[in-house]
Parts: C-alpha cells; sequence; structure tokens
C-alpha cells in the first residue's frame, strides 16, 4: 500500500498528472495548490472527486500494455506469441515475479485500487468542507451524488480485491503521514464483504437514474449500477470458493439482488434495463438499454491500438495476431437447433464444422473461409507440386499468427480495418443486463433448484437464447432440456455464461470462484488444423497444441497470491494465501 501512503504525505497532489495537464494544480507557474484549496472550490473539488475514475480497471486487453488478457489465462483463448503476459497467470508461475506483464492483474491491480481507495476515502473525509458554487444554475458540485459515486468506487475497488486475494487490508479513512500504513493486516473474506455491501447501501440511498444524470454524465454509476454491484458482489460470495459449506442463504441473498436489477422501473433501480435486440455489437455501441455501466473507449486510433497490434491477423494488416480462441472454447458452441456438437442428432460434421452453427459462434469467433472484410480468410496449409508448405493468408508458423486457427471477432469486429477505416470504439462493460439474468439463473438455481420449465430460473435462459438466435423447437425451450435436476441445470447455466459473455472479462474468475480449473485449465488446449486440398475443399484436423500452449492449475491458484512485495513491506503482518508461502 505504499502509492497510498505516499498520497497522504503530500498535499501537491499530483495523482492528478495521471489525466489532467501537468499544469492543472498551479494557478500560476511554480505555485501548487494546497488541499485546503481544492475543496474550498467545488470546480476543483469535482474534479478531484473524478479523477477517482482513473483508478479503476477500464479494458479487456490491458496486459503488458495492450497484448495480453484473462481470456488467454482461461480456457477461452490462447496467445500466438506463447510466452509473455499471459503464461505466468495459467502455469502459476506469478508468485515468483516482483514485476512483469502477468502483474498487471496481481500487483499492479493491487496498486491501482488502493492508490483509487485514497482518493475515494479523502474525498469522503473533506466533502462536507465544499461550498456550493456562487450563482450556478447547476451545480457543479453535488455533494450527495459525489458521496454515492465514491461509496461505489471504494466499493467496486475493494470487490476487485477480494475476487482476486480473499481478505485483504480494509483502509477506510485518511492516515496521518506519520501513521505506518504498511501494518494494517488482513481483514476476512466475509469481513470486506461486509463493508463493500454497506458501502453499496449508502450509495443507493445518493445515486441517481441515468435519467437523472442526463447524457453528458453517461457511465457514471447510477442506482442500476449499484444494485448490480450488490448482486455480483453476493454471487461471488455465496460461490464454492467462498461458501465452503454451500450455505443456500448466501445464494438466496444473490438471487433477490440480481432481482432488484431485474424489476427495472418497479423496483429500487427505477430503471427499466432489457437484453438488447441483437449480440454481435454489444461491445461496439455508444448506448444500449442493456448497458448498466460502461466505459466508452473511442474512437481512438486503429494503429498502435490493441486491435491492429493485438486482435488483427497480419494477413489483414495486424501487426501481432495473438488473441486465438481454442478449439476448447469452439467446440462449446452448440449447433443452432440448440443441440451440442457431440449429440449424434445435432447434425454436426467434423468436416463441415462451422455449418449450422449457433448464431453467438458467428459474432464471436474468425474462422478459416470466412467471408470477411471483401474477402475469404485463410487460415490453411497445402503441399504445391515440389512438396513445398505453402500457407494461407491469414496463418504461419510463426508466432505472429494464430496458433489455433482462430481469431477473436468480439475483439475484431468486421468494420475495423486498415484499409478505409482507421478508429476503433470497443467499450468496457462493467454490467449488461444479460450478466444479471445469468447471475440470477446460478443463485436461484443453488438456493431452491431450477424449478419446471415455466420457471424463473428457465426463463432467463430462454430469454438469453432467443435472442442469440437458437432455434425454439417444438417444446420452445430453445435447445434446453426439459425438467433439469439442480445439477443438470447448473451444467446449462454454466454453459451459457461461458458463450454469453465470452471474452468480457468473465470466464477467469468464474473458473476460479467455481473451483475448476483441474477440468478447464489442465486439460489438453486444442486448436483445429486446416488442410486445403488440391480440389479447394479443407479437411479439419482437431489438434492439441504444443507444450508451450499448455496451462496447469493447483487449488492454491483459486486465489492470487498477496504481493511478495507487500508481505515483506508488513514485516510479516501480511498473511499469505494457502499454497503460496
Amino acid at each position: 500500500m505504499k502509492n497510498y501512503k505516499i498520497f497522504t504525505a503530500i498535499l501537491l497532489l499530483t495523482l492528478f498528472s495521471v489525466s489532467c495537464k501537468k499544469d492543472y494544480l498551479e494557478r500560476t507557474p511554480g505555485a501548487a495548490i494546497s488541499e485546503d484549496d481544492i475543496f474550498a472550490d467545488p470546480a476543483l473539488a469535482a474534479r478531484f472527486a473524478d479523477n477517482a475514475y482513473n483508478y479503476v480497471i477500464t479494458k479487456y486487453v490491458r496486459f503488458n500494455d495492450h497484448r495480453g488478457c484473462t481470456a488467454q489465462a482461461s480456457d477461452e483463448a490462447v496467445s500466438g506469441n506463447s510466452e509473455g503476459s499471459v503464461t505466468s497467470l495459467n502455469r502459476g508461475l506469478y508468485h515468483d515475479h516482483s514485476n512483469g506483464p502477468s502483474l498487471n492483474d496481481i500487483y499492479g491491480v493491487w496498486k491501482l485500487m488502493y492508490a483509487g481507495i485514497a482518493i475515494q476515502n479523502k474525498m469522503l473525509a473533506r466533502i462536507g468542507e465544499v461550498p456550493p458554487a456562487p450563482n450556478a444554475s447547476v451545480p457543479i458540485f453535488d455533494p450527495k451524488r459525489v458521496e454515492g459515486e465514491m461509496r461505489f468506487l471504494r466499493a467496486l475497488s475493494y470487490f476487485e480485491l477480494t475476487k482476486r486475494f480473499g481478505g485483504v487490508p480494509i483502509v477506510d479513512k485518511v492516515y496521518a503521514v506519520t501513521d505506518d500504513m504498511n501494518t494494517i493486516p488482513r481483514s476476512s473474506f466475509a469481513q470486506v464483504t461486509e463493508f463493500i455491501l454497506k458501502d453499496i447501501e449508502v450509495a443507493l440511498t445518493k445515486l441517481g437514474t441515468d435519467a437523472d444524470y442526463g447524457a453528458s454524465n453517461y457511465g457514471r454509476p447510477t442506482l442500476g449500477a449499484a444494485l448490480a454491484l450488490k448482486a455480483r458482489v453476493l454471487l461471488y460470495a455465496a460461490s464454492p470458493l467462498n461458501n465452503p459449506n454451500n450455505d443456500k442463504t448466501k445464494w438466496q441473498a444473490a438471487a433477490d439482488a440480481a432481482a432488484e436489477v431485474m424489476k427495472g422501473a418497479d423496483g429500487l433501480a427505477k430503471q427499466t434495463y432489457a437484453l438488447q435486440a441483437t449480440y454481435g455489437d454489444l461491445l461496439n455501441l455508444p448506448s444500449s438499454p442493456e448497458y448498466i455501466m460502461m466505459r466508452i473507449k473511442g474512437p481512438t486510433p486503429l494503429a498502435g491500438e490493441m486491435m491492429q497490434d493485438f486482435s488483427m491477423s497480419p494477413g489483414s494488416g495486424g501487426a501481432q495476431g495473438q488473441m486465438n480462441p481454442t478449439q476448447n472454447h469452439v467446440d462449446m458452441y452448440e449447433m443452432a437447433n440448440g443441440k451440442a456438437i457431440t449429440d449424434p442428432t445435432s447434425g454436426y460434421d467434423p468436416q463441415k464444422p462451422y455449418q449450422g452453427r449457433e448464431p453467438r459462434f458467428y459474432n464471436n469467433i474468425i474462422y478459416n473461409d470466412l467471408a470477411w472484410q471483401g474477402r475469404k480468410i485463410e487460415m490453411w496449409t497445402t503441399t504445391d507440386a515440389d512438396g513445398k508448405t505453402l500457407f494461407g493468408k491469414d496463418y504461419s508458423t510463426t508466432i505472429t499468427y494464430t496458433a489455433t486457427r482462430y481469431y477473436c471477432k468480439k475483439y475484431w469486429p468486421e468494420v475495423y480495418r486498415t484499409v478505409g477505416g482507421s478508429t476503433t470504439l470497443l467499450n468496457y462493460l462493467y454490467f449488461r443486463y444479460g450478466e444479471i439474468l445469468l447471475n440470477y439463473a446460478e443463485a436461484q438455481n443453488e438456493a431452491v433448484g431450477p424449478g419446471d420449465v415455466n420457471g424463473s430460473v428457465y426463463a432467463q435462459l430462454i430469454a438469453l437464447r432467443k435472442r442469440a438466435g437458437i432455434q425454439a423447437g417444438a417444446d420452445n425451450l430453445y435447445g434446453l432440456k426439459a425438467n433439469m435436476t439442480q445439477d443438470e441445470m447448473r451444467t446449462a447455466i454454466r454453459h451459457e455464461r461461458a458463450i454469453e459473455l465470452s471474452f468480457e472479462d468473465h470466464r477467469w474468475y468464474d473458473i476460479m470462484r467455481w473451483k475448476i480449473g483441474a477440468q478447464a485449465i489442465a486439460v489438453p488446449m486444442k486448436g483445429m488444423n486446416v488442410v486445403k486440398n488440391t480440389n479447394g475443399t479443407f479437411t479439419y484436423t482437431p489438434i492439441v497444441l504444443g507444450p508451450t500452449f499448455q496451462k496447469s492449475w493447483t487449488e492454491a491458484q483459486n486465489l492470487y497470491p498477496i504481493p511478495r512485495a507487500e508481505i515483506y513491506k508488513s514485516k510479516g503482518v501480511l498473511t499469505q494465501n494457502p499454497g503460496w508461502e
């Protein structure tokens, strides 16, 4: 927590330089503004509060700047570069690292969250000192709203810590320069969760709806966002990792919290959310009825950003096509009739593996022979008359091309191209309505079971699968089995979550909270071998990827280790997570 101590020790507030001009806190060159000056000026105080938004997670591809993501650590994808930003995560090697790409999600997040908590605590401590702006028709600084936002952001910051580390030190006030910040012990997961929920309850009395904020404040937390955070916090608290005795009341609390969001205008949220009619552009719109809280990303230059330098095939102008979905993930997608490809009645043809799949497959995955940006994607090899191996435009044995013969469409929408296009729009969604439906279904199933096909658990999966475009079938169950047991429904919900929320920064943490790493991570990672035949057809053969793409798992990986540097600074006050001593 060194960053927090530094922050409290200075009055020049240099943390503003993250998002503002270097001279922002100077009235005249060389004349710094003190803390007292800032909180005596409503305009400066408002900008101080807004600075807290620089200390939240804002993008999916965040490792090593923009060359790695949790999807590649999980079973969703591998990195075409096979080394670097994600291998420390999925092989459990990160504890011995004091710095490096993998620490973006460990020590980087630890430091980022506590730096943000420092700003939130400072603002909450001094909010009562900020005077109203004279002669302002619209408040420059609304103390009620600002307190709600700071409470929400602090709750979100602590949740990001607990989902990675479990219990962490609770820093809930501004400390003096002479205080030893390094010797605050860890609170338990339950204690931190209780602290988070208290902040959320206060936020619920302070925040308004999207309509209250208006278009200029779109993206700030609202009542709906606070309820969505509460639902997610309670879902994690009820999950096997944090609820080893399977206390059903914890699951019911999570279900009830999700249901509160689903009530919309009739409930506390006072905001009606709905599934967007289309699934394929969920990350690429400036607004949506499905967005509960989001961070707009764009329009930004394509060159040098994650799309050109991470997601795009070099054959289409990309520099490093590193975002490669696995065959493990691809095989999860059912057929359009809702049947698994392993079902002999599904109609799946291994030599036409991309025909007749459910529509979300086509929204999320770029595959061989796909019509794409005015041409066909070429991820094949062939042999010429002299026995020489030739490669399609989008595949090579070099590390800059896909390792699996897939690219991720969710991170590379077709409209983004180096020829005829130069900007990107890829939002970071904190909460969307589709997740809330899944959260409710999971928690309600664990609390009381699936109920019948007309019940609320079935209804959420049906709504998502109907939106996706899966065929209804004669029973109108969209491929779902009737009268499922609780175990069968659990499997169905987890499957639906893996598809619906794919590449949205959920799968890796779901694997941790469900404690299923041995089944999902420590299994062979696969790709597809594609051979172009002389008659122009293709032969498809699933393959096990090489050893550099394989992953491992131990039970210790259900939580990240507390950063070793923090253990050292605490002189042993901070205890380490099991298995990382």
